[in-house]
C-alpha cells in the first residue's frame, strides 16, 4: 500500500511539473512578443504625443471651463480586450466605479473589452457605448477618428467630461491618469476664445471633433504602451515563479523517488533476512 502510494504520488509530481515546464514556455514566449510590440510601441508614441499635448495646450490658454448645467458626465476609459498585464485594466475600472457612485448621472464610453467586464455587473446602465477590436493591432489616427465620430452620432450630452487612460512612465512603472474632456458649448463659451481670429461655430464645431479625435489618437498610444510593458515585466514575473516552482517540484520529486526507492530496499532486505532467519 505504501509503495502504491508513493508511486502515484510520484505520478502526479511528474504531471504538475511538465505542465509547469509548457507554462514557463508559453510566459517565456508572452515575454519576448510583448518586448517587441513595447518597442514599437514606445517608438510610435513619441509621434503621437503632439496630437494630444496640443488639444490640452489650447484648452489651457482659452481658459475653457465646464459647461454648467445638470447634462450628467461623460468618462471615456480606453483600455483595450487582452489581458495578463498586471492592474492596467482594473486601475481604470476602479476610478470608474468611484466616479459613478459620487455622480450616478454618468455615462461611460468604453474602449476595449476588458473594462466592460468590471462594470457590466453593477454598473451596466451607465454604460453608453462599447468599442471593441481594440489592441490587436497599433492604433492609428483612423481609428481614433471612428470612435469620435461614433461618440459624436450618438447625441451623448454633458457638462462635464474626462478620458481616463494609462500614461506611460518607465518600462516597470505607468500612472493612471485622466484628461478633461469639453463640450462645444463650453469651447464656445470660453474666456479667452476671442484672441483667436475667425472662429465661427461650424469652424469651432470642427475643431472640437479633430480635437476629440486627436486626444482618443494620444490616450490610445498611451495605453498601449503601459499595457505591452505591463504585460512583459507580468509575463518575465510569472516565468522566474515558474522557474521557482519548477525547482521545488523537482526536489521533492527526486525526495520521493529516493524515499520509495529506499523503501522497496527495506522490503528486499527484510524478505531476504526473514529467508535466512527461516532457513
Amino acid at each position: 500500500s505504501q509503495q502504491v502510494r508513493g508511486m502515484a504520488t510520484l505520478k502526479m509530481i511528474s504531471i504538475r511539473l511538465k505542465s509547469v515546464k509548457n507554462i514557463q514556455k508559453i510566459t517565456q514566449s508572452m515575454k519576448m512578443v510583448s518586448a517587441a510590440k513595447y518597442t514599437k510601441a514606445e517608438r510610435e508614441l513619441k509621434l503621437a504625443r503632439p496630437y494630444g499635448i496640443g488639444a490640452q495646450e489650447f484648452y489651457k490658454k482659452a481658459e475653457v471651463k465646464d459647461e454648467e448645467g445638470e447634462k450628467g458626465q461623460l468618462i471615456i476609459a480606453v483600455s483595450s480586450d487582452r489581458g495578463l498585464c498586471g492592474a492596467v485594466h482594473s486601475s481604470i475600472g476602479r476610478i470608474v466605479k468611484t466616479d459613478i457612485a459620487a455622480n450616478p448621472n454618468t455615462k461611460v464610453v468604453i474602449v476595449g473589452d476588458k473594462v466592460r467586464n468590471i462594470l457590466q455587473r453593477l454598473y451596466a446602465k451607465n454604460i453608453a457605448m462599447v468599442v471593441t477590436e481594440v489592441g490587436r493591432k497599433p492604433a492609428v489616427f483612423g481609428d481614433a477618428a471612428l470612435v469620435a465620430q461614433s461618440i459624436i452620432n450618438s447625441g451623448i450630452e454633458f457638462s462635464k467630461g474626462k478620458i481616463l487612460f494609462n500614461a506611460f512612465r518607465t518600462v516597470v512603472s505607468f500612472r493612471t491618469t485622466e484628461m478633461p474632456l469639453y463640450s462645444q458649448n463650453a469651447v464656445a463659451n470660453a474666456s479667452k476664445l476671442p484672441v483667436y481670429d475667425s472662429l465661427d461655430s461650424d469652424v469651432i464645431q470642427s475643431y472640437t471633433e479633430f480635437s476629440l479625435a486627436s486626444l482618443l489618437f494620444y490616450s490610445m498610444k498611451e495605453n498601449a504602451t503601459s499595457e505591452q510593458s505591463s504585460r512583459m515585466t507580468a509575463m518575465d514575473n510569472a516565468s522566474k515563479n515558474a522557474g521557482e516552482m519548477i525547482d521545488k517540484l523537482t526536489m521533492t520529486f527526486n525526495r520521493t523517488r529516493q524515499a520509495v526507492i529506499t523503501r522497496e530496499l527495506i522490503e528486499i532486505i527484510s524478505g531476504a533476512a526473514a529467508l535466512e532467519t527461516k532457513n
